[in-house]
């Protein structure tokens, strides 16, 4: 195993269903009584093609009352480290004992990375933003009992590796992984052929042939992508088979780990629930996105189709504001040679990073025009902007008053940076830390 991995944090933050979502299984007693786990237990975990060793404490509860022998275990793990990922509940929050046992993590010489999880609710959103200002650099968001988040969580670890040098992103030339997905029978299979000018996968009018993630590699002007074919996704009420079951854990691991995701459309009957369900999906995965319009040939009035086609994926799914449709037949190859320059590009857009100085101006602007409200007689003040991390574009605001800032006035920046920046089709995050801007004394 190449590099060592500790799960530490408090009691009940998920540590042990994270230990068996790594190991893919069961290892470790899961239970809602704080303090399950005392001893630390141990073994190979893995994401992807990552293999590390990965050690589960147990809950730190700081205070006089800690049990010694907890604490020393932890310390001793801590000792064999790598890195530490500071488990944190994000549906509670950033709590005193958080911050405590932030304070003590920062005692040993070990790297330290925030991991939020229970963020499959959007009641998490705030303790992402918490944890931001723990200084431990950008938080990963995940959802240990669904498996969400565990791509960005495979890009947290991929430094640590000794095939790369510490602080090292993914180097320029790894593949773009894209993932394919649709509901059933809107002719995935069919296009990703096209796409690789080769029969490659089985096709046919009945649902469902595709049964399981097929991953494809081939390169295009020296790129090489990584394609993954995933099966068909149909409205959970209609998922009955464990076999199908299956198959969308495969899908939804797909896009994960993917950079874009290129969702497949029927053109007659675009932007279903379902459709839409995936779309959401992928933006919550923080992937960019890139919607395939597929059998186009058959569209008589296609002018005016696109242009309602776009007008409804402005209002069905805000969050990608901008988003590509490439308009196709996978059948004919008509429009297909337009798809793939519009992935690169989405790609380009999802790892994008702007100046400091140029987000600055941009804010200084952006208030001039549209003044943040007021709260209680006092204007909110919106102090500083900085770009945390890229995949996807996400951003620190600094204000007076961070949790009085409105949802609309938060939109309205968003849609700001979208159309000043050029990041149009790739979901866009806006955290809003408390306490000081650690970037002052560097403005």
């Amino acid at each position: 195993m190449s590099f060592t991995v500790v799960i530490a944090g408090r009691p009940n933050v998920g540590k042990s269903t994270l230990f068996n979502r790594l190991l893919g299984k069961a290892e470790a007693l899961v239970d809602r009584t704080p303090g399950v786990t005392r001893d630390w237990r141990e073994g190979e975990g893995r994401i992807g093609p990552l293999r590390f060793r990965v050690i589960d404490t147990g809950g730190y509860e700081g205070g006089h009352d800690l049990v010694a022998q907890v604490r020393a275990q932890t310390e001793r793990a801590l000792g064999q480290a790598d890195l530490a990922l500071l488990l944190l509940d994000g549906q509670a929050g950033v709590t005193p004992l958080d911050e405590e046992f932030a304070v003590w993590l920062r005692r040993h010489d070990v790297a330290v990375l925030a991991v939020v999880n229970k963020c499959e609710s959007p009641k998490s959103h705030a303790g992402i933003d918490e944890a931001f200002a723990l200084g431990f650099g950008d938080p990963v968001a995940i959802s240990a009992l669904h498996g969400e988040g565990m791509g960005d969580l495979y890009d947290a670890l991929l430094p640590y590796a000794p095939s790369a040098e510490p602080g090292e992103e993914e180097e320029e030339d790894a593949p773009l992984r894209l993932a394919v997905i649709g509901r059933p029978n809107v002719g995935k299979s069919t296009l990703v052929n096209r796409l690789i000018r080769e029969e490659r996968l089985i096709t046919g009018p009945e649902p469902g042939i595709t049964r399981e993630a097929i991953a494809i590699r081939w390169k295009l002007r020296g790129r090489e992508i990584e394609l993954v074919d995933t099966a068909g996704v149909r409205k959970p009420a209609r998922v009955t088979t464990r076999l199908e079951k299956l198959s969308i854990g495969d899908t939804l691991k797909a896009v994960g780990f993917a950079h874009v995701v290129l969702l497949v459309m029927d053109a007659h009957h675009a932007l279903e629930k379902q459709d839409l369900a995936l779309g959401a999906l992928a933006a919550d995965e923080g992937r960019a996105l890139v919607i395939a319009a597929n059998k186009w040939d058959l569209i008589t009035n296609r002018r005016e189709a696109l242009k309602e086609l776009k007008a409804r994926l402005a209002e069905t799914l805000p969050q990608v504001k901008g988003v590509p449709v490439i308009a196709l037949s996978a059948l004919t190859g008509r429009g297909v040679s337009r798809l793939l320059p519009a992935v690169l590009r989405a790609e380009e857009i999802w790892c994008r990073r702007i100046s400091t100085g140029r987000l600055n101006r941009w804010l200084s602007d952006a208030t001039t025009r549209h003044p943040p409200p007021m709260v209680a007689g006092r204007r909110l003040k919106l102090r500083y902007v900085t770009q945390v991390k890229t995949r996807p574009p996400t951003f620190a605001l600094f204000a007076s008053r961070p949790e009085k800032l409105p949802r609309a006035y938060r939109r309205y920046l968003v849609n700001g940076l979208r159309e000043a920046f050029g990041l149009a089709g790739v979901p866009l995050r806006l955290l809003l830390p408390k306490g000081e801007n650690p970037y002052a004394k560097k403005a």
